[in-house]
């Protein structure tokens, strides 16, 4: 059974995705262990107690330093002695040690098809503004390995989601996640949970997939 601490700064909708995987069976073989928040007004702390799955506030406004920070932070996950971190809108720099302590098993969701759209200053609303400025086509959305950069770990799963005439930020930023991150993160944590993923020479490689 995979141990998963869901990492989470807002209103949780991609936790809601995965708890419902879980749930209907789309995601088999594992289990939120804990849903950590930095910021304790979080709604997505409310979707976990309502799961009855344990949660937690780790606010950098609580330490002196973002050292003490980031080890509270290591700390509190190695508690629970968790399989896989899934960051799932979290908007804080995953500190160094932590990736190295979890290399290849920290996944990120971003709303954009990576390398498109990301790195620094790419986050949020900010993502769906840069994609229709620049007047693409199709956009989507990338799960991938966290590594020492910003949105750089090897990629595990893209969906293209077409940009319509008319679109707002707000309307692209909802139709990418219904029509792929709530798609392609559950299923990327699944086939991590039933050991069909790999990562060799800086790519993931899922068993099983076509192409």
């Amino acid at each position: 059974m995979l141990k998963i601490a869901v990492l989470v700064s807002g209103g949780g909708t991609n936790l809601q995705a995965i708890m419902d995987a879980i749930e209907d069976g789309r995601i088999s073989n594992a289990k939120i262990e804990v849903v950590i928040s930095n910021n304790q007004n979080a709604y997505a702390l409310k979707r976990a107690a309502d799961r009855g799955i344990k949660n937690s506030c780790i606010s950098p406004k609580d330490f002196e330093s973002r050292e003490a920070f980031n080890q509270e932070l290591l700390s509190k996950i190695n508690s629970y002695n968790v399989d896989l971190i899934v960051l799932a809108g979290f908007l804080v720099v995953i500190p160094p040690q932590m990736i190295a302590a979890y290399k290849n098993r920290i996944i990120n969701i971003h709303p954009s098809l990576i390398p498109s759209f990301c790195g620094t200053g790419y986050y949020g609303l900010k993502v769906h503004e840069g994609a229709l400025l620049r007047g693409v086509k199709v956009t989507g959305a990338t799960v991938h390995f966290v590594d020492e950069g910003t949105d750089t770990g090897p990629i595990l799963s893209q969906k293209t989601v077409e940009v319509k005439e008319g679109d707002t930020p707000e309307i692209l930023q909802r139709r990418v996640m219904e029509e792929a991150e709530w798609e392609i993160l559950p299923q990327a944590i699944d086939w991590i949970a039933n050991g069909r993923v790999t990562v060799e020479d800086g790519k993931a490689i899922v068993k099983g997939s076509v192409g």
